[in-house]
């Protein structure tokens, strides 16, 4: 059971690890370390587990983990009695993400906004017949889901910041 569920957990490591190299802009062995350091939870790891379970050298664990630090993506904390470092996910990377996504659901909005005002101007004053016109219900919806999405988002960033989760 034990051997199966770590399987999951590095499959998983890969699988988010891709995900956050593009997302994050990150390299390989640097996305699968805060892949790992993520689903490690908050009891931490080592590094010296990761350069175990990543087969990866001491240099590049060490890099990287480095380059993770000095990106506010992870920290770390140590046990009384214990010279290990035990590696965790940073809040504000959480809080980081979904500020980039709020700021880039505004600008999608603003531009929709522009294009679906342009559109209706042009409807009403260069185009008659009917059959030829914009429609605009597309960026109506698209709007109303951007700032449902927001508003949304917003709640979960509240919760973060005010520690209703223990993440």
């Amino acid at each position: 059971m034990k051997e199966e569920i770590c399987k999951e957990k590095m499959a998983l490591v890969e699988k988010l690890g891709v995900h956050l190299e593009n997302r994050e802009q990150l390299a390989p062995v640097a996305a699968r370390i805060l892949a790992y350091i993520i689903l490690t939870g908050k009891k931490g790891t080592t590094f010296e587990d990761m350069v175990t379970v990543l087969c990866a050298s001491k240099s590049t664990i060490s890099t990287h983990l480095n380059h993770l630090q000095d990106l506010n993506k992870i920290q770390y904390f140590t046990k009384t009695g214990d010279r290990k470092k035990y590696f965790i996910i940073k809040k504000d990377t959480i809080i980081q993400h979904i500020d980039k996504m709020v700021s880039h659901w505004d600008e999608e909005r603003i531009i929709h906004l522009e294009i679906k005002d342009y559109k209706e101007t042009i409807n009403n004053t260069k185009i008659e017949k009917e059959d030829e016109k914009f429609d605009l219900n597309f960026h109506d919806d698209y709007i109303k889901f951007i700032d449902e999405a927001s508003a949304s988002i917003k709640d979960l960033r509240i919760k973060i910041t005010d520690n209703q989760f223990d993440i």
